[in-house]
């Protein structure tokens, strides 16, 4: 199945550095000449498409990765047909919309994050299909959802993974600030922080239990969550939550 990527930015490369790690062969993949197409065409090996429309003409899988403002425009017009599948990683985008533009094409929504040029992307996807499952299986881990409304509440994790950055960095700085080499605190908390989901993605325990478990009474752990606690911490993190979740359904 030929793939063709329209919207090659910040995303759709890290999309295709995943791709390139797990062994997909770049000449098979037909670029855009607009964005980062021509260079990574270049250092690469990617086929470069003359233009869109050539790009959606040699394709049977077109991943959409350009702005949400700008998703439907840019499939309007082109030659879609009925065994087209279009994979769009366009936060907020509906099918219903796309399918403005896109015609007889079938739509597929994903939400990788950068972490797929690692192969390590938890990529929400609706509607599953078979098709899919060599290029999402190459980011990541895929997580099938089972409608389109549990789908953007899913993709409120893709804001998360840059909450957890933000939080990764703070705690390193901390560190920094109180004796420890710079790079010896970022890899502690990145490290911590991998480890902090394994546990809670690997384990049959409830998550309520596996914290508990950490939180000896009068110890640390228990004394710095109360500290978290009383500065509102599950509140804003909901609050932060909610907003980005209205943001997507366009309510907000």
């Amino acid at each position: 199945m030929r793939l063709g990527v329209i919207g090659v930015g910040h995303l759709a490369t890290s999309l295709l550095k995943g791709l390139l790690r797990a062994g997909h062969a770049p000449e098979g993949i037909r670029l855009s000449p607009r964005g980062h197409g021509p260079e990574l065409a270049a250092e690469h090996g990617f086929a470069l498409a003359a233009d869109n429309p050539a790009l959606v003409a040699d394709c049977d899988m077109v991943l959409l990765a350009v702005r949400p403002a700008d998703a439907v425009d840019a499939v309007r017009g082109l030659p879609w047909r009925a065994d087209h599948i279009l994979v769009s990683a366009c936060a907020g985008v509906t099918i219903a919309r796309l399918a403005e533009g896109a015609g007889p094409a079938q739509i597929v929504r994903i939400m990788p994050i950068t972490a797929s040029e690692l192969g390590a992307s938890p990529t929400t996807v609706f509607p599953m299909r078979p098709e899919l499952r060599p290029l999402l299986g190459a980011l990541g881990t895929p997580i099938a959802l089972e409608s389109e409304d549990q789908f953007e509440a899913a993709t409120v994790s893709a804001a998360i993974y840059g909450w957890a950055q933000a939080l990764i960095r703070t705690g390193a700085e901390w560190g920094a600030r109180n004796g420890l080499d710079p790079a010896v605190a970022r890899q502690l908390m990145a490290r911590t922080f991998v480890a902090s989901g394994r546990m809670q993605g690997e384990q049959d325990a409830p998550m309520d239990e596996i914290l508990a478990s950490l939180c000896t009474p009068g110890g640390i752990t228990e004394a710095g969550l109360r500290s978290l606690e009383r500065a509102g911490m599950p509140e804003a993190w909901d609050e932060a939550c909610d907003l980005v979740l209205a943001r997507l359904r366009g309510t907000g």
